[in-house]
């Protein structure tokens, strides 16, 4: 694949300007760069979602097909996009040969069922074509996704932040089937913001950085800070955290979770968070951390167990309760349980606050506007403006929308789940910088990642195994201390 000076404006914008990258066949290539650096408009050209205004987009030497030709485009990219485009209502077989159930007449359902059996076991994927799609982990549907891109000939795999919402287990079995599959000649484009997978699985990277392409070398060539050198055109270094001052003894616990339990997730545990102090929570995909996050901000209800803020207990199993209680929460899934995609940035940003807006639950939209523009310019939320669709927003300035509200009703206890999960360096930053303020003014915070430059932050880090705690690293611990009791194994 061959973008030669590429160009593309969206109004007044330039979402590309002048970018050129060139993808050698067989490799792996990585794309990174920070939200905004023109990503997003680079694989809608590709995939021929878009047209560029200036240059060209090549197959193999060949100029790309007509955007109106689908079927063509399908044959020569295919996209394994953040988000899911597997139909949950439907089976495995169903989504495999969407629009290609039939090559004419009625469809044979056991002609289908057989088909697609043969193509999930050529690439290695155990799920059954019966299996009704929205059953399906996160693995297994970007697994289907691929299964399906290669079966309409596709050689060229566009991975869009494939490991986003994956565990380090699922992680490494994703890799294991991508080197796989380089192996048989297959092109891929890899698109992180967790750089340190550019290294694992990578040949090639090329950095954009405000519309423009930076560089384009072999990752062996590139070391971790040049790389994010290249990324912000500044050093930025996450793994250099300042440490907080231990949180005294005799402070009072924000959060007090009791004997708490889910049968199936994780086991009774007892736990507390003092008033400022930032306590992280990881563990393997199967070790109940998101679980019991999920039980803390009202999401699930616990089979046995209380949960208390300060000295009130708070009604399991309720979302209104645990506002109510002071728990603000950052889900896992954003896009799902985090952002009302037909509000505006500055609506969804002030939910929970909408009735201090006005008398009688009506709202003064210059009040909320006010509010919104607050917490714009503190959370440095890249945006037009609070009416802007909330939509529009990159990944990290999306996240931050989230962590607004979540902190717009000065909580005493925050809950975060993965909270920079597939956002850039700088956002990270950002969002992390804004956690540390919460606790600094005597938040409690309980956060679940499985980012370890997120744990950095914690003053102590609770490891979680099979539904129990079954570690706690005081700060400082090292990387391998954390990886061992993650998996289980003595460091």
């Amino acid at each position: 694949m061959e973008a030669v000076d590429v160009t593309k404006r969206f109004g007044a914008t330039t979402a590309l300007d002048g970018v050129t990258m060139r993808i050698a066949a067989g490799s792996t290539h990585a794309l990174v760069g920070r939200n905004g650096a023109g990503k997003s408009t680079l694989v809608s050209l590709l995939t021929g979602l878009h047209r560029p205004d200036g240059g060209e987009i090549r197959f193999a030497g060949a100029a790309a097909p007509p955007a109106a030709d689908r079927a063509a485009w399908r044959q020569r990219v295919a996209c394994v996009f953040q988000r899911s485009t597997i139909i949950p209502t439907l089976t495995v077989a169903e989504n495999l040969f969407l629009n290609r159930q039939a090559g004419g007449g009625p469809i044979r359902w056991k002609a289908l069922r057989q088909r697609a059996g043969d193509l999930l076991d050529e690439y290695a994927v155990d799920v059954g074509p019966g299996t009704l799609a929205g059953d399906l982990d996160v693995e297994q549907r970007q697994l289907v996704e691929i299964a399906r891109a290669l079966s309409q000939g596709a050689r060229f795999i566009i991975l869009d932040e494939p490991t986003a919402r994956l565990d380090a287990t699922g992680i490494e079995r994703l890799f294991t089937r991508l080197r796989a599959l380089s192996a048989t000649g297959v092109t891929m484009l890899f698109i992180s913001h967790h750089l340190q997978e550019v290294y694992d699985v990578c040949d090639t990277v090329t950095v954009l950085r405000d519309a423009r392409w930076v560089l384009t070398e072999p990752v062996a060539d590139v070391g971790h800070d040049a790389l994010v050198t290249a990324m912000t055109g500044e050093a930025v270094g996450l793994t250099s955290v300042e440490p907080r001052p231990p949180v005294p003894a005799s402070v009072p616990p924000a959060l007090r979770l009791r004997d708490l339990a889910l049968d199936g997730a994780y086991d009774p545990l007892s736990l507390e968070v003092k008033a400022g102090e930032i306590v992280g929570v990881t563990g393997s995909g199967s070790s109940g951390k998101v679980t019991l996050a999920e039980t803390v901000g009202g999401l699930r209800r616990p089979t046995a167990g209380s949960i208390s803020v300060g000295p009130v207990g708070v009604r399991p199993g309720s979302v209104p309760a645990a506002l109510a209680a002071g728990i603000g929460l950052v889900p896992q899934d954003r896009h799902r349980e985090g952002l009302i995609p037909l509000l505006s940035v500055g609506e969804n940003a002030t939910l929970p606050i909408a009735g201090r807006f006005g008398p009688a639950g009506a709202i003064v939209p210059s009040r909320r506007r006010a509010v919104a523009e607050e917490f714009i310019a503190r959370y440095d939320i890249r945006t037009e403006g609070p009416e802007a669709p909330v939509g529009s927003l990159s990944g990290g300035n999306a996240q931050k929308v989230v962590l607004a509200r979540a902190l717009s009703t000065d909580p005493s206890v925050l809950v975060l789940i993965n909270p920079t999960a597939g956002v850039d360096v700088r956002s990270k930053e950002s969002l992390l910088g804004a956690v540390r303020a919460a606790a600094d003014a005597g938040t409690g915070v309980l956060m679940v990642s499985d980012e370890l430059d997120d744990l950095r932050h914690c003053d102590r880090v609770l490891v979680m195994f099979h539904g129990r705690v079954t570690a706690e690293l005081q700060a400082g611990w090292s990387d391998t201390d954390v990886v061992a009791a993650v998996e289980g194994v003595s460091s």
